[in-house]
């Protein structure tokens, strides 16, 4: 029986969003700051051209780089777990009808299992935001529940798709209804529309665990994806995030960038301050 009528569901607090950020440091990302950033990437290439050739060169470049995971769709997921066999690198994939989620709940279910019998470590899903919209928001718990059901012991990330969900206050609904039905994550965007990670909405799924896990003292970690393209937005986000929920947040187990470019872009900035640097020292 669902535990949805359960739940005491909060409003965001939209002073202490402006609060929040308006504290974070302006200041350029650190060259620490860029390496944590780089450790906590999911790369990712979610395009309808990938090829297996393209996904081996994407996990050779994650163990290069050190990012934490890979993310791709269910037909690539064992060429990636192939590749990285021998490396710390998970396995993401996209799966539940991603990115729209306008298939029957077996469907998607479906396709979450084959995922995982493929080999995947994490499932990334998308709400239904057209139910939620419409106000059946048990119906969004329920799927969520529905998922974490399949997915077991693996990792569940619950994709809100914020840029669709038209305020702040229903963000912190859907990120509240997520939370409950057992995500391990919950995620701003699929990156397919043209709105989305932002700091605000970051801030209110950042209340959500916060406030989740006063009541509970369980974590539940967080991922924004997209729209996060150089080390400077990256460590906004950190910061932001440490200001929330705490610094141990910023591991790979509760804190993960959903990226494609960022890799290069942040490789090239830490040997941009590296060359700096030894110049400054007289290298």
């Amino acid at each position: 029986m669902s535990q949805f009528k359960n739940i005491k569901f909060k409003p965001a607090d939209t002073a202490a969003v402006e609060s929040a950020i308006s504290r974070i440091k302006s200041e350029p990302a650190s060259k620490e700051e860029l390496k944590l950033a780089l450790s906590l990437i999911d790369l990712t290439t979610l395009e309808g051209k990938d090829t297996a050739m393209k996904v081996k060169e994407m996990c050779r470049k994650a163990v290069e780089s050190g990012t934490a995971a890979v993310c791709v769709y269910p037909a690539l997921v064992s060429i990636a777990k192939s590749e990285l066999n021998n490396s710390s690198q998970k396995v993401a994939s996209v799966a539940g009808g991603f990115p729209a989620g306008q298939l029957p709940l077996n469907l998607r279910l479906a396709e979450a299992k084959y995922a995982i019998e493929q080999g995947a470590d994490e499932i990334d899903m998308v709400i239904s935001r057209g139910r939620f919209l419409e106000g059946d928001h048990e119906f969004v718990y329920d799927e969520v529940a529905a998922f974490k059901s399949v997915c077991g012991a693996v990792k569940l990330k619950v994709i809100l798709e914020t840029g669709e969900l038209e305020t702040l206050d229903n963000i912190r609904l859907a990120s509240d209804i997520a939370i409950n039905a057992g995500a391990d994550f919950i995620k701003t965007s699929t990156g397919k529309i043209p709105v989305n990670a932002t700091l605000q909405t970051m801030c209110v799924m950042l209340q959500a665990i916060s406030d989740y896990y006063k009541e509970t003292g369980i974590k539940c970690g967080i991922k924004p994806s997209g729209g996060i393209s150089d080390g400077n937005t990256a460590a906004q986000y950190l910061r932001l995030t440490e200001s929330i929920v705490g610094k141990e947040w910023l591991q790979p187990s509760l804190f993960r960038i959903g990226a494609s470019r960022l890799v290069d872009t942040l490789i090239a900035e830490i040997s941009g301050k590296e060359h700096t640097n030894a110049k400054k020292d007289g290298y």
